[in-house]
């Protein structure tokens, strides 16, 4: 990539910002650009911006790297945090290795929440971003210590969502 690449942080209790982040590695992806996508909390074969991911090979290259389930239901157990460890260990190595220009670390600001990594850890890596790499943040409850080291930062908020009328998530639409 031929320019300064930037932090993005989706965050908010709205729809949209795994969607936004993918979104973002499907423009690179067409500009011949490699991304990587490592998915907090998510579990392999579970989503469809997974499946669609892997049609993109080798220029998006997607690695859930979570439990079944959703954590808040569940409570974070033992395995989370270390699922969790290793996520961020595989955007630490993944930043040293130039191989990627967009890495995108989906739902680690929930990972954070729930004390499974600790927040100056992610302040870490992003103090360590190389200059070429864009950088993308997703989740809820983005902390303010990330939320200040973000160049783009966009906040996205519900108005209203079938969910509250007891409409469950569909498969393709929300997942």
């Amino acid at each position: 990539m031929n320019v300064i690449g930037k932090v993005q942080i989706y965050t908010g209790n709205g729809k949209g910002k795994t969607t936004a982040a993918v979104g973002s590695a499907f423009r690179a992806a067409g500009r011949g650009l490699k991304v990587l996508i490592i998915q907090f909390l998510k579990e392999p074969d579970s989503s469809g911006e997974h499946f669609a991911a892997t049609k993109l090979e080798p220029l998006v290259t997607i690695k859930p790297m979570g439990c079944n389930g959703f954590i808040h239901c569940r409570g974070g157990d033992p395995l989370d945090r270390i699922m969790a460890e290793n996520a961020l260990e595989e955007a630490r190595k993944a930043l040293v290795t130039g191989q990627y220009d967009m890495i995108i670390l989906d739902e680690v600001n929930c990972a954070v929440h729930f004390g499974l990594i600790a927040v100056e850890d992610v302040v870490k890596l992003l103090d360590s971003k190389p200059e070429q790499v864009e950088l993308i943040l997703t989740g809820r409850y983005a902390r303010q210590e990330l939320i200040d080291r973000g160049d783009v930062v966009v906040e996205m908020k519900k108005i209203k969502h079938h969910y509250d009328n007891g409409v469950g998530a569909r498969e393709g639409i929300e997942y």
